[in-house]
């Protein structure tokens, strides 16, 4: 789509279109195509952070005046009008904008400008935009950890493309492998930037055992990254005596790493990365629920 020049020109130009007759006219109503003609839908590319125009023709082929609004989804479009009324037989053209976000990821997008009448009734075109700039595919796990039944985690996706993640999970006991769940497409998209709380059942968790849980998670691109926590399961409410309690702990001491005592009554657990990363909670960050 070759840019055009958005004027500051609300008085939009018409122009008369001939009809059969009143009854033919009115049976034709309305439509909404790109300006022009020959194209449809608007085609549009640029790098994140620029902005693109065109123009949208609404064409009034009936007997009688209708009055429109003009809207978008998908996309961040702005009108130079957004409300018209356009006269019997004639064309309205209307120019727009359509920004594209300075953090978009490259690639196809999708939109849709929708025009509606009065009566509710509306016409719709596609909007189709390709964003420019090198495709990386990258995330992290995160704020790993033991909780009772669960395993909690964060991703984050650090690249420029929507990840479909896939989930290993294992952990291995003082006695041998507890869990080695092969891995698995996640339900969910990831855009570029965000981040999503998770978290993985783990029912059959033993009463007594020292722990080394590990999760990796991969996604097409060549994104990829294991985090790892410790966690201890001790049946406080059921060791009797002192003597009994130095035993249970002896038999931990394969924990390599001590963590904080939770208050879910049985599971202490402190993350571990291969790697320092930069502070997650950043504002620019936005934090799914656990599920």
């Amino acid at each position: 789509m070759p840019p055009l020049c958005l004027a500051a020109v609300l008085a939009l130009p018409t122009l008369v279109l001939s009809a059969a007759g009143p009854a033919a006219a009115a049976a034709q109503g309305w439509a909404v195509v790109p300006a022009g003609g020959g194209r449809p839908a608007f085609y549009a590319e640029g790098a994140p952070g620029t902005v693109l125009q065109d123009t949208v023709s609404v064409v009034n082929r009936g007997g009688e005046p209708v009055t429109v609004r003009l809207g978008a989804t998908g996309l961040r479009v702005t009108f130079a009008d957004p409300g018209l009324r356009v006269p019997a037989r004639t064309r309205a053209d209307v120019p727009f904008t359509v920004r594209v976000p300075a953090g978009a990821a490259p690639g196809d997008h999708a939109g849709t400008i929708v025009v509606r009448d009065a009566d509710g009734r509306s016409r719709s075109v596609p909007v189709r935009l390709r964003v420019g700039g090198p495709a990386l595919s990258a995330l992290t796990v995160e704020h790993l950890a033991v909780h009772g039944d669960r395993i909690t985690y964060e991703l984050v996706n650090r690249g420029t493309t929507v990840l479909v993640p896939r989930l290993a999970v294992r952990a291995e006991g003082v006695f041998g492998t507890l869990l080695d769940r092969a891995p698995r497409t996640l339900p969910v998209d990831l855009p570029p930037g965000r981040r999503l709380a998770l978290s993985e059942p783990w029912s059959g968790r033993p009463a007594l055992d020292a722990v080394e849980v590990r999760l990796t998670v991969t996604a097409a691109g060549g994104a990829r990254d294991t985090a790892d926590t410790s966690a201890r399961f001790v049946p406080w409410g059921t060791v009797a005596g002192a003597g009994t309690a130095v035993a249970v702990l002896a038999a931990l001491t394969v924990v390599r790493q001590r963590g904080r005592r939770t208050s879910d009554g049985g599971a202490v657990s402190e993350s571990r990365r291969e790697s320092p990363r930069e502070n997650p909670r950043s504002e620019d960050e936005l934090t799914g629920v656990v599920t």
